[in-house]
């Protein structure tokens, strides 16, 4: 389902920092963080070798595109594209974040329910684009500051994303100006199993034992489909001369490993 919390253009060191998780059933083809692509279409990121796409990725060029999916479940529909070719479609693009947003939502209804963050690190703008809810087309420009986003609304209050800005917060605030240890961040931030409490779960369509199992930030559940969760954790921090780390920790014939990967923006 994916979670995803970001300090954007509001940190005395760093432009950006993302942390995201991607759960998905363990049997879907997969591969880790890398290079791909051919010359300035060069992407950093994962890959989803069933549906295409990336659900995480980032260019030499400065943009950077992360989805999630939007629960609702009763409003989906087979013959959709897949959205991990959305932040493809981005990183390889020429146009501003806010133009691609405008473009994009005039085909929403093909895809899937998702949400998508875009953004350009040259020009320091940022666009959350969205087909929910209720098929709406919804861009929103995002603001300086630390957002969180799952499988609602950009910055949506649900018991998982309050907990992940929480625990975000105070990470910053204890290392101040301090180099930001990406591999510890992940670890102390990013695997937490702690479950919401019953009541103060999200109503969205899902099965109520499904959404508690769905409630931590780190997922780890079996299922009649098959076993899913947390499939890789990922921290991206850019700093103000444009040094970029890329951190990835991920699951491969249920042996968890790890790489960090390190470039300038052009």
């Amino acid at each position: 389902m994916c979670i995803a919390a970001w300090i954007w253009q509001s940190h005395p060191s760093y432009q950006f920092i993302l942390l995201l998780n991607r759960d998905e059933f363990h049997k879907r083809p997969t591969r880790p963080m890398e290079w791909w692509g051919q010359g300035e279409e060069d992407i950093l990121g994962g890959r989803d070798e069933l549906g295409g796409g990336t659900w995480l990725g980032c260019t030499r060029g400065g943009r950077i595109a992360f989805l999630t999916n939007f629960r609702e479940p009763e409003l989906q529909f087979s013959g959709a594209k897949s959205r991990g070719h959305l932040p493809v479609k981005f990183l390889k693009s020429q146009q501003s974040p806010m133009e691609f947003a405008e473009e994009t939502v005039k085909e929403v209804d093909t895809y899937s329910p998702f949400n998508l963050i875009v953004a350009d690190l040259r020009s320091k703008t940022m666009v959350f684009i969205s087909n929910r809810p209720e098929g709406k087309p919804n861009i929103q420009t995002v603001n300086p500051g630390i957002h969180v986003l799952s499988n609602a609304s950009l910055d949506s209050p649900w018991p998982k994303s309050e907990r992940l800005r929480s625990k975000v917060e105070d990470f910053l605030k204890t290392r101040g100006n301090e180099e930001i240890p990406l591999k510890e961040m992940v670890g102390e931030l990013m695997e937490d199993k702690v479950k919401a409490d019953r009541d103060m779960l999200p109503i969205m369509g899902c099965n109520p034992e499904w959404e508690y199992a769905l409630s931590s930030i780190y997922v780890d559940l079996d299922s009649e489909w098959g076993h899913y969760g947390t499939r890789s954790m990922s921290a991206i921090a850019v700093k103000a001369d444009n040094g970029v780390s890329f951190y990835e920790k991920y699951i491969e014939n249920s042996t968890w490993k790890d790489h960090l990967v390190q470039f300038r923006i052009d």
